[in-house]
């Protein structure tokens, strides 16, 4: 082979070998990290929505499942793009620090008091959720609590002081601080027959519940908002702001919106879109 063909061959081939590196290392960096919450993974919704936004965007998610807390304290220290969480407290918070672009409601259902059917504390049917609290912490009946400042864990807190309950102080042998998420906690619940805060949307897809049911619902105060956030890039430089905020406005947009209202188990609606009401 002449040497001059045979020199113009090895560039080609070097050139089309670094090529197909490039496009390879490109692909594999076609991905966002979101911290999230247990209970939208849990809850089965990520499986439903994220195959639809990969197939559309070319961009992968992977979504890391921790309490809100554990979530937003990744996200802090700029080990994730997205946080998709459910505690707006905590969330504006985050935004004040600086470590937040903007926050955009997305989608909201409701806590629930499970507990079991024999409801030692007499709470079955009720409406009023700091009623049923006050008469579990008299009668001393079992409780467990995730106990992992998550969003769930930051709403029962919140519950027991609207109810004028000193948990901290008040809480005895009946009240049990698991530290877990909310699949492993309501398993605990479960084999202790306890009383439990619970999120619908991992309620209805659990399906251990033992001699749990319903007990507690519709209180205004069990709302549960879940907002989205892009981690600022100001702060953390590595943060892939245009790959996370397409999945934002993806997940706020019609289409998307109209994906997480499609998810259903059993033909009941576990999350209810409202990207579009300001200020949720």
């Amino acid at each position: 082979m002449d040497l001059g063909v045979s020199v113009l061959l090895r560039k080609v081939l070097i050139g089309a070998a670094a090529m197909t590196f490039a496009l390879a290392a490109t692909a594999q960096e076609r991905f966002i990290t979101v911290a999230s919450t247990t209970s939208t993974e849990q809850s089965g919704l990520f499986k439903h929505l994220l195959p639809v936004f990969e197939k559309k965007a070319g961009i992968q998610v992977r979504v890391v499942a921790l309490g809100t807390g554990q979530a937003l304290d990744m996200a802090r220290r700029g080990d994730a793009d997205v946080v998709f969480v459910h505690a707006k407290s905590a969330e504006e918070k985050f935004l004040a620090e600086g470590l937040g672009v903007k926050r955009y409601p997305v989608m909201y259902n409701d806590f629930i008091l499970a507990g079991p059917k024999s409801d030692a504390a007499k709470v079955v049917g009720g409406k009023d959720i700091l009623a049923a609290l006050n008469r579990i912490n008299s009668t001393g009946a079992a409780f467990v609590s995730r106990g992992d400042k998550s969003g769930t864990h930051m709403a029962e807190l919140e519950l027991w002081k609207l109810a004028n309950v000193d948990i901290a102080r008040d809480k005895g042998a009946w009240y049990r601080d698991t530290g877990q998420g909310m699949g492993p906690a309501l398993n605990t619940a479960a084999s202790m027959n306890a009383y439990i805060l619970v999120d619908r949307g991992t309620w209805i897809s659990f399906r251990n519940r033992g001699d749990l049911a319903i007990l507690v619902e519709g209180d205004q105060r069990l709302f549960n908002q879940y907002g989205v956030m892009l981690v600022n890039p100001a702060k953390h430089a590595h943060v892939k702001k245009d790959f996370g905020q397409a999945f934002i406005d993806w997940v706020v947009s019609p289409e998307g919106q109209k994906a997480i209202a499609d998810y259903k188990i059993g033909g009941e609606q576990l999350f209810f879109p409202n990207a579009s009401q300001p200020g949720a």
